[in-house]
């Protein structure tokens, strides 16, 4: 059922919308939508403190609208030349069947097919946009240990870069003495957070045959994001 608000720019109008707004943030539901527009745009100027639940109301929508429009505003007064009071009437009822005046305003309008197609191709670029955002990267440095000092080294390490997987880069290595002869591979690689994960990297891939063959551990023992 369609709200209808009239003669907003009188005190009974404003009246009227005062009581409609009572426990409510705006026209219609909890966000601003194009109602409160449509009606922001039919009320002259901020309602005074006898009317709170409207002044209220406009100054959340005037809020709003400031941040969708930034520049720096001059202030801008319009006129208009007042009619008659005796021909008021008569203007009035020519107009209504028309269906022009601004003040009698149809909040529940349906929206077009390409209104609707419109708002879907922003909610989708939206989500892309704050997926793409939250898809971070990280640089782990690892501890790769062999079984003995008789473990060959080349082999473990050509065993390690041979992983490969979407969003996983390998980078510098080194090896560092751990003792009794033993060395161990320090290597360093970035990962794409949403696509590898280090634990599963680490239990199903580099602990685990073939690679098990020259691999005895692997700690994590750097994590940064990058």
């Amino acid at each position: 059922m369609a709200i209808t608000f009239s003669d907003l720019h009188t005190e009974a109008g404003l009246k009227s919308l005062d009581e409609f707004l009572s426990g409510k943030a705006y026209i219609s539901g909890g966000h601003l939508t194009k109602d409160d527009v449509k009606v922001y745009a039919a009320v002259l100027e901020k309602p005074g403190s006898h009317f709170p639940n409207a002044s209220k109301w406009y100054s959340c929508v005037s809020s709003h609208l400031a941040k969708s429009f930034p520049g720096k505003s001059v202030g801008v007064s319009l006129g208009c030349q007042a009619a008659p009071v005796e021909a008021a009437p008569k203007e009035v009822k020519e107009a209504a069947p028309a269906g022009d005046d601004d003040d009698d305003l149809d909040l529940f309008g349906d929206e077009t097919e390409e209104e609707k197609k419109a708002a879907e191709e922003r909610e989708a670029s939206v989500k892309a946009s704050s997926k793409k955002k939250e898809s971070g990267k990280s640089s782990v440095l690892l501890d790769v240990k062999p079984w003995d000092d008789e473990t060959d080294m080349k082999k473990l390490e050509e065993a390690v870069r041979s992983i490969e997987m979407p969003g996983l880069l390998w980078g510098a290595s080194k090896l560092a003495p751990v003792g009794y002869g033993i060395k161990k591979l320090q290597i360093m690689m970035t990962i794409v957070d949403d696509l590898v994960s280090v634990d599963s990297l680490i239990e199903e891939h580099l602990t685990v045959e073939p690679i098990s063959e020259y691999v005895q551990s692997c700690d994590i023992v750097a994590f940064n994001k990058i």
